[in-house]
């Protein structure tokens, strides 16, 4: 399917000798197409999950299929929020192997075998396997999502190479694509003819992106088959030894839970989600504290704070779109529009959508505000997105209140939602990666593109632990209490913009 993507007017002769895709080495097809189907597997799955955890139970839509896990809307909304947090708590662990054990290329393919193997996990009925292949995709997705951009930057001869910009927005494309496709695919099987026909299409696409990326391989750079810092024969025992005793230590005490008849589900989720932001935390003060770092890198870990828990608190709700606003547009929004019907997962669809209209336009509208010598700084930006988050869900207050009574709500209304969503992310997303590299200290620059994921996995964490807590995140009271908190958020970061660019140094 790459090659078909690789136009005549690009097959002329590269430097290596080979054909070209749109003008970029031949391996960005290999890992363009990779990412697609990975994407398209991970966002497939996601649309449903939530509406298949509700399923046969209190809070499903009425007249929706059975067949699910029958949970309540709180507890399926923490269970997504674990798993999507973990998906990027992964991301650390997953550039470590790619680093330190078997080189970028071959923990891609081991990740896209894990993740084929998830999806088809859940597509065995059963909470057993269920549970079984969400670990799994979220360990694959992990593993994978860290080193495809590392090859994507091999293709090219260092940061100055002139095609290396176009050739991340060809791939972010792909990404789009993936995304967009699967809710439409993937979710109108899912949802309306099988869930488990659903999940196993997910692995279908995986095993696509699998293939495609073996059968690609050799127009890979070299690099990306080293080892850049492989283990000491002493460092490997070390770390297998800390592995086998934490297995050991939590087969022991599970153990002994199941064993006293004690073992729910929360004993799963909690110390994960616990983990999920404690671990984020123990990252950041490891690093503010390390004394190799100098005065200027303190000061610029200092000000990165600021926006790691501004980012935090926007995904937080941001992520909700697979969750609270998916039960929302399942069971309290009209599925038709104009005549036409339509599953819920499509909703799922909107951001992707949205996503690749708008990037080119946000991307020129910060050009012709830089000439102009008025383009929002970093920090400004941030507090846009927030407040724009905090109004998404202000938004959503409305027709959440208009469905009280039992009817339904225009899809408009989630259209409009998903749309100031996105307007959101596009002020935050690739901001926050741009600030990220910028304000790394030397000393951890490969591993900060991680630190920042943790914002997400730090975001979703405390969705979790509010449902897990009983929270009822699908009241209005809550929204509307989101809603502030962000507003508010963005309000302060922009009240202490001086500080932070003080902080910042030449950083802007």
């Amino acid at each position: 399917m790459a090659s078909s993507l690789t136009t005549k007017a690009a097959a002329a002769q590269s430097p290596t000798g080979g054909k070209t895709f749109f003008g970029h080495p031949r391996g960005l097809a290999t890992l363009f197409m990779t990412e697609m189907w990975e994407r398209f597997s991970y966002y497939g799955m996601r649309a449903l999950l939530v509406l298949y955890l509700v399923s046969g139970g209190a809070d499903a839509a009425t007249g929706s299929q059975g067949g699910g896990l029958a949970m309540t809307a709180a507890t399926a909304t923490a269970i997504y929020s674990v798993y999507v947090s973990m998906v990027y708590l992964m991301a650390m662990p997953g550039g470590w192997f790619g680093d330190r054990v078997w080189g970028a290329r071959k923990t891609v393919a081991v990740a896209a075998f894990v993740i084929m193997a998830g999806h088809l996990s859940l597509a065995v009925p059963g909470q057993a396997m269920f549970f079984v292949g969400l670990v799994l995709v979220a360990v694959g997705s992990g593993l994978l999502k860290a080193n495809i951009s590392t090859m994507v930057g091999h293709l090219y001869d260092g940061p100055d190479d002139p095609r290396r910009d176009g050739g991340f927005t060809l791939f972010y494309i792909g990404i789009n694509i993936g995304a967009f496709a699967a809710p439409l695919v993937i979710g109108t099987v899912g949802e309306k003819h099988n869930w488990h026909w659903g999940f196993a299409l997910a692995a279908i696409g995986m095993g696509l992106g699998l293939v495609q990326f073996l059968l690609g391989t050799r127009h890979l750079s070299p690099k990306s088959n080293v080892v850049p810092n492989p283990l000491t024969a002493a460092e490997r025992k070390n770390v297998i030894t800390k592995a086998l005793l934490a297995v050991v230590v939590a087969a022991v005490f599970y153990g002994i839970v199941v064993a006293s008849g004690l073992y729910t589900l929360n004993w799963a989720l909690v110390p994960i989600t616990l983990a999920g932001l404690i671990i984020p935390v123990a990252v950041l003060t490891r690093i503010k504290r390390d004394k190799d770092l100098n005065k200027a890198e303190q000061s610029k870990m200092s000000a990165y704070i600021w926006f790691f828990i501004a980012a935090a608190a926007f995904w937080m709700i941001y992520d909700q779109g697979g969750s609270t606003l998916s039960l929302f547009g399942d069971s309290k929004t009209s599925d038709s529009l104009l005549g036409f019907s339509f599953p819920a997962t499509w909703f799922q669809s909107l951001n992707p959508l949205f996503v690749m209209a708008l990037a080119p336009v946000f991307a020129w509208m910060w050009l012709a505000l830089a000439r102009r010598n008025r383009e929002p700084n970093t920090i400004v930006k941030f507090s846009m997105a927030l407040v724009l988050v905090g109004a998404s869900f202000f938004v959503f207050i409305v027709p959440m209140a208009m469905a009280s009574d039992g009817s339904t709500v225009t899809p408009m209304w989630l259209v409009s939602i998903y749309m100031i969503q996105t307007i959101a992310e596009l002020c935050l997303s690739p901001v926050g990666l741009s600030v990220t590299t910028k304000m790394a200290p030397e000393k951890y620059a490969s591993q900060m593109l991680g630190v920042w994921f943790l914002a997400v996995t730090a975001g979703d964490c405390t969705t979790g632990l509010l449902s897990l807590a009983g929270v009822d995140l699908n009241g209005q009271g809550i929204i509307a209490l989101q809603a502030a908190a962000a507003a508010l958020a963005g309000v302060g970061v922009y009240m202490g913009r001086k500080r932070v660019q003080a902080l910042m140094g030449s950083v802007h």
